[in-house]
């Protein structure tokens, strides 16, 4: 890990973090990577992340929500990638389920229905068997649920 020549007090650090950690949500991990990234020790770290807390510049609740609604609306993510994700960034269960909860389950079926038929226009494959293959290779990366993908590709090629 590389660290910065500068060092900051506790002070500059939380004025830099909030400025962080206004300009988009963040988690935890992100606030505790970038803190020790500018050389803070530890108890500075817990220092400024709980100051970041009790002023509401984090918040893990809203960060996964903003997240799900995000990487669905903009990167047409499938709930699989999106709890991944989540997971990866050491985000609980609780707030996993309620990052869910951002995502209307009329809109997600739509949204298969479009991204599949629209990848299936660009699928220049003439054998059947390879492009059911390509489009549910396509949409599985993307985190969609299989038995989704399968039935939408049942629904699609014939």
């Amino acid at each position: 890990m590389k660290y910065s020549h500068k060092s900051y007090t506790v002070n500059e650090a939380i004025k830099k973090l909030e400025t962080y950690c206004a300009y988009q949500e963040r988690c935890h991990m992100e606030v505790i990577t970038k803190l020790r990234t500018i050389g803070m020790i530890p108890e500075a770290i817990d220092l400024v992340t709980t100051h970041l807390i009790q002023n509401d510049f984090l918040n893990e609740e809203r960060f996964s929500r903003s997240y799900a609604r995000g990487k669905f609306n903009y990167k047409n993510w499938g709930k699989g990638k999106i709890v991944a994700e989540l997971r990866r960034r050491n985000i609980s269960k609780f707030n996993i389920i309620l990052a869910l909860e951002e995502i209307d389950e009329e809109d997600y079926i739509k949204k298969l229905d479009l991204i599949a038929r629209k990848r299936l226009q660009q699928i220049k494959e003439e054998n059947p068997q390879k492009r059911r293959r390509k489009l549910a290779d396509y949409l599985l990366y993307r985190g969609w649920e299989t038995n989704l993908v399968y039935s939408k590709i049942s629904e699609l090629i014939s």
